[in-house]
């Protein structure tokens, strides 16, 4: 008696739902990378700008030019014009004192850079389609800018971060105002395309941010 041959079973492919899988996981990324390289292009281009409209350190400690005012309203006079003509600088030399306090305080540092990655990646730079999932659950964007700001909150006044960045701005400030006080501006010779140039230009990738955030996020 003779058997009859079976047919033969072929083989079921698994890697091509795993592969599919796989591709549309890649193309699906955490951060919306052209608006991401648009607001970092934006910000080097204004602070660039920036640092090219300071004038010269040599002139910011010049010790020749340097007496105690008068009076009070003397003193504040020094400060609105030293302000007007070093605020480039001003802005840097805060900027450095900010740097160096939180350098010497590497949790804080850390606690600061957790904090803007999660902006950056679960809200503003994030793509608009898939919604965020975090343990199954869906997020809408204005349930994320609210736990995001609500966690920006309690890190900045509720732990050891808002406290260092308070004093550190408070003393840098200090040092801003001793300065415009003791420091005679009658050898300052502002330019008149100066008011609004260098300090709009320092602060406009704020504008930036929001241009380049837009197309990825929808609220």
């Amino acid at each position: 008696m003779g058997s009859t041959a079976s047919p033969p079973i072929l083989p079921l492919s698994a890697g091509q739902p795993a592969a599919s899988s796989a591709a549309g996981a890649a193309s699906t990324a955490p951060i919306s990378t052209p608006a991401f390289r648009r607001f970092i292009s934006r910000l080097s281009d204004s602070i660039r700008r920036s640092l090219a409209n300071r004038r010269p350190w040599s002139e910011l400690i010049d010790r020749s030019a340097f007496s105690r005012p008068d009076s009070v309203s003397e003193a504040a006079s020094r400060v609105r014009k030293n302000l007007a003509y070093f605020r480039v600088n001003y802005l840097a030399l805060l900027a450095t004192v900010l740097a160096l306090s939180l350098l010497s305080h590497p949790f804080s540092l850390l606690v600061l850079l957790s904090l803007l990655a999660a902006w950056c990646f679960l809200y503003l730079f994030r793509p608009a389609d898939p919604p965020l999932v975090i343990l199954g659950r869906t997020f809408s964007d204005r349930e994320t800018l609210g736990a995001l700001v609500l966690l920006t909150v309690l890190v900045i006044f509720l732990t050891s971060v808002g406290s260092l960045l308070i004093s550190t701005l408070m003393a840098g400030a200090a040092i801003v105002a001793v300065h415009g006080a003791f420091r005679v501006p009658e050898d300052l010779f502002l330019d008149d395309q100066e008011p609004g140039g260098a300090g709009s230009g320092f602060l406009s990738f704020l504008g930036g941010a929001a241009a380049s955030a837009g197309p990825a996020v929808g609220v």
